[in-house]
């Protein structure tokens, strides 16, 4: 039982490394760049669920806040987390917890996979207008605009390949004993 613990927080303290890696696959827009940040939270959430992918996101943030350069563009410290795009690293670890707790009750299925990654990236994009809304000082319409809008093809994109490829490493882990689970019941 410890040792599966240990296992888990292990892999909550990789994926966090996975995130703050991606974090730096940017391609810049105006207001808010394109990361790979999302898509890590995607696959963090699909392989590892809502317990261990919200701590490894709460890891990430944290490492962040205290100024290792884990956030896009080897930033961090507490300016990034209150500047413009913080409200989308805040959102990511909610967006973990919802993602993996709709996979834990419908199943870590690609179909469901899918949904509750499309449903996370609607997350991240709530939170990241609200803190861009209230920081630039800008009409919902502009926060929605700049803050949401450029994103959704690319976030559609990133989600189903989260999901793929979240559930095919999920599939490998717990076939190679990595990642011991108790499988709900695909509906």
């Amino acid at each position: 039982m410890r040792n599966e613990r240990l296992r888990w927080l292990l892999l909550s303290a990789i994926f966090a490394a996975v995130t703050a890696v991606l974090s730096q696959v940017t391609i810049p827009l105006p207001l808010v760049p394109i990361t790979g940040q999302t898509l890590a939270v995607g696959l963090t959430a699909t392989i590892l669920g809502s317990r261990y992918g919200t701590l490894a996101l709460l890891i990430y943030v944290l490492l962040g806040a205290v100024g290792l350069p884990v956030f896009s563009e080897a930033s961090g410290g507490l300016q990034v987390l209150v500047g413009k795009t913080g409200g989308y690293i805040f959102g990511f670890i909610v967006t973990a917890f919802v993602t993996g707790l709709y996979l834990e009750k419908f199943g870590f299925t690609l179909k469901h996979a899918v949904v509750a990654n499309i449903i996370g990236m609607f997350v991240t994009l709530a939170f990241g207008c609200v803190q861009l809304k209230y920081v630039l000082d800008i009409p919902w319409d502009k926060a929605v605009a700049f803050g949401a809008t450029p994103f959704l093809v690319v976030g559609v994109i990133k989600a189903v390949l989260a999901a793929l490829i979240g559930i095919k490493v999920r599939e490998r882990l717990i076939a190679s004993r990595l990642l011991r689970v108790e499988q709900p019941v695909a509906r």
